[in-house]
């Protein structure tokens, strides 16, 4: 295997240098184009970095769920999961961050990279309460650059396309799993027949 082991040689393999629009549409701060693009996502992948390693979490809610503080500042709601807090570790020992968000059928992503920090101020949690259930916390993020990327891996994927859905019934489920990396001591059956209603109780 031939690897690339200086800057040098990478630079020299992506030619030609990047066109304007590749470093123009990076900003410091949100633009009106960016907000918008914001407001409209429901989902974001969330990668951050610690001791241990880096993590990429996915985040999900309703759109605008990552709230426009000032041009400067984002803020997130850590809503319900398994209380691993693998990015929440990350974030308390070192703040860098980055976000990538994703737009039901738009092929235009948005990458946000900052630094951040938890708060748990009572009154911004209850301003994120979902079904009277505020978060534990709230992701803080200050941005330090912000820009869209083209929509040339949405198009190659066909992401958003119906008739390149996977039938889930042709994928193992968590149920199986589990089963299978613990000899049937966790999950099974009984954990894919539980789920949906322990979704659903424990959502916010």
């Amino acid at each position: 295997m031939t690897r690339i082991t200086t800057l040098d040689q990478l630079e020299a393999l992506y030619q030609p240098a990047p066109a304007p629009a590749a470093t123009a549409k990076v900003a410091r701060a949100i633009t009106p184009d960016y907000r918008r693009l914001i407001a409209a996502s429901p989902f974001a992948a969330l990668a951050t970095i610690g001791p241990e390693g880096i993590d990429c979490s996915p985040r999900g809610d309703k759109p605008g769920f990552v709230r426009i503080h000032d041009d400067n500042t984002l803020m997130m709601p850590d809503r319900r999961g398994n209380n691993r807090i693998d990015s929440l570790r990350n974030i308390v020992r070192d703040p860098r961050c980055a976000l990538l968000f994703l737009i039901p059928g738009s092929g235009t992503t948005l990458r946000v990279n900052g630094r951040a920090h938890l708060s748990i101020d009572p009154a911004l949690l209850e301003s994120f309460a979902v079904e009277d259930k505020a978060p534990r916390s709230v992701i803080v993020l200050d941005i330090d650059e912000v820009y869209f990327q083209c929509a040339r891996a949405i198009i190659r994927s066909e992401l958003w396309n119906p008739e390149r859905h996977v039938d889930p019934e042709s994928l193992p489920t968590p149920g199986q799993i589990l089963a299978a990396m613990t000899a049937e001591e966790v999950g099974g059956e009984s954990y894919d027949k539980a789920w949906p209603e322990r979704a659903k109780q424990t959502m916010w």
